[in-house]
């Protein structure tokens, strides 16, 4: 597959995220042709994957097909390839799929796992950033829990029984909860020959204090909430290794753990090309005020992937989904403006408050001034991300089954649909 030059503008789209998916739906009555690249054919919503992993929802509910959301949009076309490398001085990428052309480039690869460097921790620990890993977790999880019943091993039988998760962000609080709510509601109910009592949960946190980005009410609030539901938390401590068994703290305390979850940080997923760009922490491209990335003219980046510096923003904006979407909807407009020489725009971020769940009936809101938690924050929480999922179908389908599960406290989707070995970080065959 070799694509070439077409006679309108070709915007090419690296990623089917938040900020992508933005871009080309503002995108739909410009005089363009919009190609969207992705190693995945369908758009995930990620604030939802800790969901799937606990097997509170089924993995398809969060996903949708890319293609059916741009069905009645005529300029835009979506292939399935993965990007090798990026040839600013020929406006192509090498795909897998063939040399592809390009008049103005746009990355929205958004971000991956950070582990800091340690390499030992990366083999050992799991991340929970895609669809796939979530479905891991889900199932290492259940596997844990099944030989947990079965040993004879007092000492092995603690360690499956012990869950670390590591990083104190929404995700972190988020999964955290999620353990915590299924040691009390379900684990003695479906899982017999195994109490509560057997099962720890712990939260290891660098910072001082959990949902670092919200408001200190948020914070103590959140924390509170997790004490109450006996999660032990650490704060100001930092993993120091990890070898699937034992997990050392630096401050000396060692925890015998078969199950770490690693939620600590994210870092941008930049494509090999680009070499005259800025790298900022977190492997985030530095781009302008407009989104362009520093020393290309037709290149731009969006999304957890990119940086606005700015001394509001130090380290660029929040990578979260209001801010890939604000960024998507802008650079639309700044690009019609490119193509008709006309001024650009600089990119204005209007944050619309943080939201996050610590489990049944408990969340945290932060709205502008407005912070508030409890039962109308987990409501909001609740409508907030229904609406924001893509396709009526995917709507119903978390409604219900949330609906279910809050009446029901239990949930039908654990499964072990995959059976996920740790030690080959594969997924095993059915014998």
């Amino acid at each position: 597959m070799d694509q070439q030059k077409n006679s309108k503008p070709r915007v090419v789209i690296i990623g089917g995220g938040f900020a992508g998916l933005q871009l080309a739906k503002k995108l739909k009555k410009a005089q363009v042709d919009i190609l969207m690249l992705d190693k995945h054919n369908y758009h995930t919503f990620q604030p939802l994957l800790y969901q799937v992993a606990m097997g509170a929802i089924p993995a398809d509910s969060i996903a949708f097909p890319i293609r059916r959301i741009f069905t009645y949009q005529d300029n835009f076309s979506f292939n399935l390839a993965h990007v090798e490398a990026i040839n600013p001085e020929t406006n192509t990428l090498t795909t897998n799929i063939g040399n592809i052309y390009y008049d103005y480039l746009v990355i929205a690869t958004g971000s991956n796992t950070n582990f800091f460097g340690n390499t030992t921790i990366e083999s050992c620990a799991m991340p929970m950033k895609n669809v796939p890993e979530a479905l891991n977790l889900r199932g290492l999880i259940l596997q844990h829990l099944e030989k947990a019943i079965i040993t004879k091993d007092k000492d092995e039988k603690d360690a499956l029984m012990t869950f670390v998760v590591v990083g104190g962000g929404p995700t972190g609080v988020e999964l955290s909860g999620a353990l915590a709510e299924m040691r009390h509601l379900i684990l003695q109910k479906d899982y017999h020959g195994l109490s509560k009592h057997d099962m720890s949960v712990y939260l290891v946190e660098g910072k001082d204090r959990l949902l670092a980005a919200m408001s200190d009410g948020a914070s103590k609030k959140a924390k509170e909430y997790l004490l109450a539901n006996e999660v032990t938390i650490y704060n100001s401590v930092h993993v120091e290794s990890y070898d699937g068994l034992t997990l050392k703290i630096d401050d000396g305390m060692m925890i015998k753990t078969r199950n770490v979850f690693w939620a600590a940080g994210v870092m941008g997923e930049v494509p090999q090309g680009i070499t005259n760009a800025t790298l900022t922490r977190g492997s985030r491209i530095q781009t302008d005020e407009i989104n362009r990335v520093k020393g290309y003219q037709n290149i731009f980046a969006i999304g957890d992937v990119s940086a606005i510096i700015s001394e509001e923003y130090p380290n660029g904006h929040p990578g979260i989904a209001p801010a890939a979407i604000q960024q998507g909807a802008w650079l639309a407009k700044n690009l019609v403006h490119l193509i008709n020489a006309e001024p650009t725009e600089p990119f204005k971020y209007h944050d619309k408050g943080t939201l996050a769940t610590i489990g049944r009936n408990k969340a945290v809101a932060d709205l502008g001034r407005l912070h508030f938690q409890g039962f109308f924050a987990w409501l909001l929480w609740g409508f907030v991300h229904i609406m924001s999922l893509a396709g009526f179908s995917n709507k119903t389908s978390v409604f219900l089954t949330w609906a279910i599960n809050y009446f029901t406290k239990n949930s039908d989707n654990r499964l072990i649909v995959r059976s996920f070995n740790q030690q080959t970080r594969t997924v095993e065959p059915e014998k």
